[in-house]
């Protein structure tokens, strides 16, 4: 099995194009590759090009726990950068159709910086989804180990949980991030992005992904968090998203349409050999 792999400011992804696949990757497929010790390791599967009707490409995004994910934006960039790689696109946009919804991407500086229209920005509680009475989550309150937390939760075709913090680390983000992923009141789970402001044009974030765990940065987290500190007034529409790996540039429209552009690095290319799957994980 061929890959590809690259990273966007420390979160990096497998590319499979199932072109070179036999069958649709299998969960334990997925856990096995994503493994930092027993297979090549990634934050995830970025499953395509798949053919489609409805747009220029289709994707599917494989968590490292072997479930799919509707959207991701690092995800999305590193995508543009294998088409761009691979000759399959230019400098012009061109639109990817993901379980999220359909984005319109575009490729710059060679493939080295990628702008991804994320799309709409939502808090209502049914579309995100959040149980209770049908609300905008804003300023709501969750208690974890006896504190408790504000939270804003939105959706940007994928659910977010967004904790304003004075100071963020990694090891509240390990520690409470899991609490939170799994946490009752969110059906399908929910990403947790623990939230600093800086100041008016910058914020800081710390991240746990539902599904893949602790990350040093995240494309969607960066947009639903820049929604939210401009929904709550304490940041404007040009929001730059610090985070361990880097800085990704968010800029929210009057809508919360959200632009997203930042880096991609290519890693490298290789050859996934089968005798990995034959070991069962620990």
């Amino acid at each position: 099995m061929k890959f590809s792999k690259y990273h966007a400011i420390g979160n990096d992804y497998i590319v499979v194009n199932p072109s070179d696949v036999k069958e649709e990757l299998t969960a334990n497929e997925i856990r096995s590759i994503c493994h930092r010790n027993f297979g090549i390791g990634s934050d995830g599967i970025l499953f395509g090009p798949i053919e489609t009707k409805e747009c220029d490409f289709a994707l599917r995004i494989y968590n490292p726990d072997g479930s799919e994910a509707e959207k991701s934006g690092n995800g999305l960039r590193i995508f543009s950068r294998y088409l761009w790689d691979n000759h399959l696109v230019n400098d012009r946009q061109f639109i990817v159709k993901t379980p999220g919804g359909n984005v319109r991407c575009q490729v710059h500086n060679r493939g080295k910086s990628v702008t991804v229209e994320m799309g709409k920005v939502s808090f209502d509680s049914q579309l995100i989804p959040v149980k209770g009475p049908r609300r905008e989550v804003i300023n709501e309150k969750i208690f974890i180990n006896e504190k408790e937390l504000p939270f804003c939760a939105a959706t940007i075709g994928n659910p977010h949980c967004v904790i304003l913090c004075d100071e963020v680390s990694s090891e509240e983000a390990q520690s409470i991030g899991p609490i939170i992923e799994k946490e009752s009141r969110f059906p399908n789970k929910t990403n947790v992005q623990f939230m600093k402001i800086i100041d008016r044009g910058n914020i800081q974030i710390e991240i746990w992904e539902r599904g893949a765990g602790y990350t040093l940065a995240s494309g969607s987290s960066s947009s639903a968090a820049a929604a939210v500190a401009f929904k709550l007034g304490l940041c404007d529409s040009r929001i730059d998203v610090h985070m361990p790996g880097g800085i990704i540039e968010i800029t929210v429209s009057s809508d919360f349409s959200i632009l997203m552009k930042g880096p991609v690095t290519r890693i490298g290319d290789g050859v996934i050999s089968d005798e990995i799957f034959t070991q069962p994980l620990p």
